[in-house]
């Protein structure tokens, strides 16, 4: 059975990661993991993540956490979601800078980037469960005024769109109001 598969936009702060998290069934699902892109690059962050972790674990100890920010298909594979299962996905954006700006030292270019995001939407089909996936809508803001920008914002809008036609629902959130738009 194919997964059901949720893709929640928004701009930063805009209450995508609170919706992933909390719409309302969650204790119908087992098991419940979370699977963070975000890296620990500076004490803020690693502070920023923390929080997170321990949110999570506050409204519902049955929550896994996987930390992966570059190899994300081999976690998805290994996450051991099933039919009645639930994983969300946050966020891509953050993923999809990793592997711009360096997995290991080493930059991947942007059509390495998009086979790895070929991989992403070849594998999610054959996932099971319940997937939210967060992502930053990224082309409501300026042209980036640089080269690496301008790749970013592509690639991001690129793989939000094949991700929303891979998706059963999409949904955008503004000031933590959800519209569904699919």
């Amino acid at each position: 059975m194919a997964p059901h598969i949720q893709l929640i936009l928004g701009g930063a702060r805009s209450g995508k990661s609170r919706f992933a998290l909390e719409q309302g069934n969650e204790s119908s699902f087992d098991p419940l993991i979370f699977l963070a892109t975000a890296s620990a690059g500076d004490a803020e962050m690693k502070e920023r993540i923390e929080k997170h972790r321990m949110s999570r674990s506050v409204k519902d100890s049955r929550w896994r956490t996987i930390e992966e920010p570059y190899h994300l298909m081999k976690a998805l594979e290994d996450s051991a979601i099933h039919d009645k299962g639930l994983l969300v996905l946050d966020c891509v954006t953050l993923w999809v800078s990793n592997l711009l700006c360096g997995m290991r030292g080493k930059i991947q270019s942007v059509s390495e980037s998009e086979k790895t995001f070929d991989e992403l939407l070849r594998t999610l089909p054959q996932l099971k469960g319940t997937i939210r996936i967060v992502s930053n809508e990224v082309g409501l803001s300026i042209v980036p005024d640089n080269e690496l920008g301008r790749n970013f914002r592509d690639l991001q809008g690129t793989l939000n769109q094949n991700l929303a036609v891979l998706s059963n629902e999409v949904f955008f959130l503004t000031a933590g109001l959800p519209l569904k738009i699919k």
